[in-house]
């Protein structure tokens, strides 16, 4: 059986980094009770980067970026613009073209009188267009 004096001691750390060959390992000091405790978890700041992605970075997550990503999707879903990755269109989803319209319509509603000038524009925009593409694709 093993010493419990020895389990409570626990584990020990070999730094080997910058060691030249040959050279004895020197033991690791025990670890101070600030060592020992549990970092806290980073927050939203704090965290790195993630990891930029292969096609460029993404935009800014902002309320126009999340509009524009919307009216990709209902051009996608018409059959207007090709799959970014096989460069082939997608077979029309009348459905939902008009699920993603009215999920912009939505916000319009919701989001009445907390929108910027341009915000205001972007949406009635995007709407009409989309609106109107939709009829041409319905015929």
């Amino acid at each position: 059986m093993s010493d419990p004096e020895e389990n409570e001691r626990g584990f020990t750390i070999v730094d080997r980094r910058g060691t030249a060959a040959g050279e004895e390992d020197a033991p690791a000091e025990e670890p101070t009770a600030e060592e020992e405790a549990p970092a806290e978890e980073p927050t939203t700041e704090d965290e790195a980067p993630a990891e930029e992605p292969a096609g460029g970075p993404f935009p800014e997550a902002d309320f126009p970026s999340f509009l524009l990503s919307l009216a990709t999707s209902a051009l996608h879903h018409l059959g207007l613009v090709a799959d970014p990755e096989s460069g082939a269109r997608a077979e029309p989803n009348l459905a939902l073209a008009r699920h993603t319209i009215d999920t912009l319509a939505l916000l319009q509603r919701k989001t009445e009188g907390n929108r910027t000038d341009e915000e205001e524009e972007l949406l009635a925009n995007l709407l009409t267009e989309l609106r109107m593409r939709f009829v041409d694709a319905s015929k």
